[in-house]
């Protein structure tokens, strides 16, 4: 039986990886460390009401063996670059680093696709960022999760990604090759396919893009 602790729980792909996690019969705990209590009454889960700012003070409470970080802004939500760098890059090496103190020896992160910390757009860079940090922590397992749009219904009026979204429903089919990277994927297959990597971690890194996520399901 392990324990899992997960920041970003009450995000879109987040809220399903906490789902996930409390259905699995292999975790005997889940920590969800979130800014506003879930509201969510489950025997096996521990919430942590903490922020960036507040996180090192809880630090003896996130050992656990796996750890969940689905982290994230928008463009639109955050629109200052320092902030965005704060919350996509700031948090989740934070995250990750108190809770490889405590112990953690897998780590199972939501990037996205085209990460890279050289790339010239700044979005795409910071996520390449918070993976280079990320792996410089030297867990046992580090697997990273790269989707492109990310489908599903959400709860916040998002037109534009509406369009997005019901666009990768026609096109998936025909985007072969290289490029089926940049596939849709819905948030409820990325969480299934986060949690059933961790419960088969052979490598000590691992990149997941659409069609690696795609095989565990």
């Amino acid at each position: 039986m392990k324990r899992a602790v997960l920041f970003g729980a009450t995000g879109f792909v987040g809220s399903y990886i906490l789902q996930e996690l409390l259905q699995h019969p292999d975790y005997e705990q889940v920590i969800a460390v979130v800014r506003k209590d879930l509201d969510r009454k489950d025997p096996r889960l521990k919430t942590i009401i903490a922020d960036q700012q507040s996180l090192p003070a809880h630090k003896e409470a996130l050992a656990g063996d796996d750890i969940f970080i689905a982290i994230g802004t928008t463009k639109k939500k955050t629109p200052d670059q320092r902030e965005y760098y704060a919350i996509d890059h700031g948090y989740p090496v934070l995250a990750a680093s108190l809770a490889r103190e405590k112990g953690a020896t897998a780590l199972f992160l939501v990037s996205a696709v085209g990460a890279n910390p050289d790339a010239r757009v700044f979005y795409t860079r910071t996520k390449g960022e918070a993976e280079r940090d990320i792996l410089a922590l030297d867990f046992a397992h580090t697997h990273i999760f790269r989707p492109s749009i990310i489908m599903g219904e959400r709860p916040e009026h998002r037109p534009m990604e509406k369009m997005l979204v019901a666009a990768c429903h026609v096109l998936n089919p025909f985007i072969a090759g290289s490029l089926q990277r940049y596939r849709g994927i819905p948030a409820i297959d990325i969480a299934k396919a986060m949690i059933n990597a961790a419960n088969r971690p052979a490598e000590k890194v691992r990149i997941y893009e659409w069609a690696d996520m795609h095989a565990l399901l």
